[in-house]
């Protein structure tokens, strides 16, 4: 690993632990990327016993991965404690991030305004900012934990069979010619696009095939300070005549640049990949293509995420147009965690598990859908561009003066800004969920996220105090009782009832609080482990505080 002037990481490479795999666990997680990592630790924060096996031996730095974090991931990373380690795991300068610039290359002319200076003065629904860490920087940061939990981690062991039993599943891997079988009384798949685990499982993916092909490349620069400055943006979208899409730093030399489209049978040649790249930077430069990574705009979908005592979680479950995936990921990772814990520590009941897929499952078909229909408008708008002609960054003429502010128009008209996908994470079909007789709600809407605490809604987050602790911070990672109203009473309803049942539980009065002032529709909110509005209302239904855990779980 070397180390530039500011400190920045130029080569990341981290190992995967070579633990043997155990005989029994109560969840094995197959996959050490990101999203099964991450299970492994919330499952363990969780007080279960867990594992991870990956046939794969490293994760590296120079793939074409996703980098951005939406605030809702980064709400997950403190949770989980690990915020902070995440942020130091650095691989460029972070002053390099100052939002996405739209540009024609990174020497060229910007296409819309200083992203910097142009947000909004609104109420933002999150405390926690966007960030952006490469996979490899999440999985050191996530291994790390696990390392500190105790958890084994299985380098090299790749999975083979699985075979059902009444009380759990017997999970059969490899490693240079050696196998053991693993018996677990459940199995995640997080194990990627082409999930065996899926494979074994026989479970079918729907949705949209592709027509065509794109590539995400790394591609390696030398010093390019004298052209761009020792501070250039790290995160931007280039629209010109020979490239477009994403041009984003990975590390001081290396950057994430997108080529295609190609048709589906077309294998382009280095050269035809490094000629797209070179169109991105806009100026002479010699460039290492280090990865190229294919992609596809298209939906694939799994038919459940559950069968059984096998479970889906992030690109097993789902695949779709890039933007957001491994978001989502997270996302099933916290959906999935609190509830496979409560099954096995008999807090609730098996089907507890089937809302997993009913919540999920639909979540993702919304986001996929948007997904897809975003980049045919992309895909559109710029053919548009290029029709009309964008002018070379060395034209100074005054037709090409004209033709960049028209452009910068257009591109303005096509807004990219879609709170109601990082935020509004509702699940309006579950069994686990205590629906209101009438919700009339507004419908799901990409463009639009208004702070809602309606059962299925992800629970408004704000301050609690004065001095920077939140709403999520005082909730934990179990139940909380959100009180508005004077009724003890139901309080203690609650409390005993979890109690009972052994539930985490804590009850926030918000009533003079900040964070109060986004809890109006109802004195009551019960919130689940996952920061879902489980129940609201003003007093007890019939059958008290247990019916409704009684739903719940």
């Amino acid at each position: 690993m070397s180390r530039t002037l500011t400190g920045g990481r130029d080569v990341h490479v981290v190992p995967f632990p070579q633990d043997t795999p155990p005989v029994a666990v109560d969840v094995l997680v197959v996959g050490a990327g990101p999203v099964g990592l991450s299970a492994a630790v919330e499952l363990r924060g969780r007080g279960l016993n867990v594992a991870v096996v990956d046939k794969a031996t490293e994760a590296t730095l120079v793939r074409a991965g996703a980098m951005g974090h939406t605030p809702r991931v980064v709400e997950h990373f403190r949770r989980w404690g690990l915020l902070q380690r995440i942020r130091d795991e650095w691989t460029f300068p972070p002053e390099w991030n100052r939002g996405i610039r739209l540009i024609t290359s990174l020497a060229g002319h910007d296409l819309g305004p200083d992203p910097v200076y142009s947000r909004t003065a609104q109420r933002k629904p999150s405390v926690e900012e966007a960030l952006r860490r490469p996979q490899s920087a999440l999985q050191k940061v996530f291994l790390d934990r696990l390392r500190e939990l105790d958890v084994p981690v299985s380098g090299g062991w790749e999975l083979r069979a699985l075979q059902e039993t009444e009380d759990g599943v017997l999970a059969s891997v490899v490693r240079d010619g050696e196998e053991r079988v693993v018996e677990a009384r459940f199995i995640i798949g997080a194990d990627g696009n082409r999930s065996t685990v899926r494979t074994l499982a026989g479970i079918e993916r729907d949705g949209e095939r592709a027509t065509e092909k794109r590539y995400r490349l790394i591609v390696r620069t030398g010093d390019i300070a004298d052209k761009v400055g020792p501070a250039p943006s790290g995160v931007n979208i280039v629209f010109n005549e020979k490239s477009s899409g994403f041009l984003a730093a990975v590390s001081h030399h290396d950057w994430r640049v997108y080529a295609g489209p190609f048709p589906l049978d077309h294998e382009p040649t280095e050269s035809e990949l490094i000629e797209t790249a070179q169109a991105s930077f806009g100026f002479d430069l010699d460039l290492e293509l280090v990865s190229a990574t294919v992609y596809y705009d298209a939906s694939r979908i799994a038919q459940t995420f559950r069968r059984g005592r096998i479970l889906l979680a992030g690109d097993a479950a789902h695949v779709r147009t890039p933007g957001g995936n491994l978001g989502e990921g997270f996302g099933d990772v916290v959906n999935l965690g609190w509830k496979l814990a409560a099954v096995l520590q008999n807090q609730a009941s098996d089907g507890l598990l089937d809302s997993y897929d009913e919540e999920r499952r639909r979540h993702n078909w919304r986001i996929a859908d948007h997904a897809l229909e975003r980049s045919r408008r992309s895909r559109a708008t710029l053919a548009e561009l290029r029709a009309e002609g964008i002018p070379a960054d060395d034209d100074v003429s005054e037709w090409a003066g004209e033709r960049r502010e028209k452009i910068r128009a257009r591109l303005a008209a096509e807004s990219v800004v879609a709170p109601g996908v990082t935020f509004d994470e509702r699940y309006d079909q579950s069994r686990s969920i205590w629906y209101e007789a009438k919700p009339d709600e507004p419908e799901w809407d990409p463009a639009v996220y208004r702070d809602d605490p309606r059962p299925g809604h992800r629970a408004p987050n704000g301050l609690v105090d004065t001095y920077g602790s939140t709403l999520y911070d005082r909730i934990g990672a179990g139940f909380a009782l959100v009180s508005l109203g004077d009724n003890r009473s139901l309080e203690t309803s609650f409390s005993e009832a979890a109690e009972r049942r052994g539930l985490g539980f804590t009850v926030i009065h918000l009533k003079d609080v900040p964070a109060g002032q986004l809890y109006q529709d109802a004195p009551y909110f019960l919130i689940r482990p996952d920061q879902h509005v489980a129940w609201r209302g003003e007093e007890l239904p019939p059958g008290g505080a247990e019916a409704v855990f009684e739903r719940v779980l």
